[in-house]
């Protein structure tokens, strides 16, 4: 599937539309749960294994129009990554943050420090979008990169925010990050910087009671 990568600033969504992609973007990374052997969606969601596995798009609408009665899978969590717990290789401390941004045109990891992050067994995450805190004007980033080993997964380009002066946007499409899998979310320095906090916000699954009684 190809992949379309910008960012949609939030001023220019209603509640709803807000409400909507975060519901849809819930239910992208329940769904991948299955090939991630993650709880088990057929069997918590109704009508669900009647849907075969390619078919993700009705699998994913299913499993939103499931969600928005209220109702959550049994066997599967839901939280927000845990920076200093989640990871392999903790972070420095339990925030989304970069080192002093120094160097212009050099990308530094938005976690800090931990240059090439690895998932923890039995966790996956989903990335819907990113807020910035800095107060550089205009923000001192201008490109967002998630890389899974060597190969770019997804990149968006965050001038349009810094031109606007928003600070958070949600991306045109999810990112997902496997269990166990070796990635990194960086930003381009435009403009040199103290450290920047730039918080991607986060979907983490995992099995039923593993970190939440």
């Amino acid at each position: 599937m190809a992949s379309r990568n910008y960012l949609v600033m939030l001023a220019d969504m209603s509640l709803s539309d807000r409400k909507r992609y975060r519901t849809t973007a819930l239910a992208a990374g329940l769904e991948r749960c299955l090939n991630a052997q993650i709880g088990d969606i057929n069997a918590d969601v109704p009508g669900l294994q009647a849907i075969p596995a390619a078919n993700k798009t009705a699998r994913v609408a299913h499993i939103r129009s499931f969600i928005e009665t209220g109702e959550f899978p049994e066997t599967i969590d839901q939280r927000e990554l845990a920076p200093l717990t989640d990871l392999v290789v903790a972070a420095a401390q339990d925030s989304w943050l970069t080192a002093a941004l120094a160097v212009v045109g050099t990308a530094y990891t938005c976690l800090n420090a931990v240059a090439a992050p690895q998932m923890g067994l039995g966790r996956l995450m989903v990335c819907y979008g990113v807020s910035v805190e800095s107060a550089v004007v205009p923000m001192p980033v201008s490109r967002l990169t998630f890389t899974r080993g060597v190969n770019i997964q997804a990149q968006f380009d965050m001038e349009p925010m810094g031109v606007r002066l928003e600070p958070d946007a949600f991306f045109s499409e999810p990112v997902i990050v496997d269990p166990n899998e070796i990635f990194a979310i960086t930003a381009l320095c435009r403009a040199i910087a103290v450290a920047t906090r730039l918080h991607v916000h986060n979907f983490l699954f995992e099995g039923q009671g593993q970190t939440i009684a």
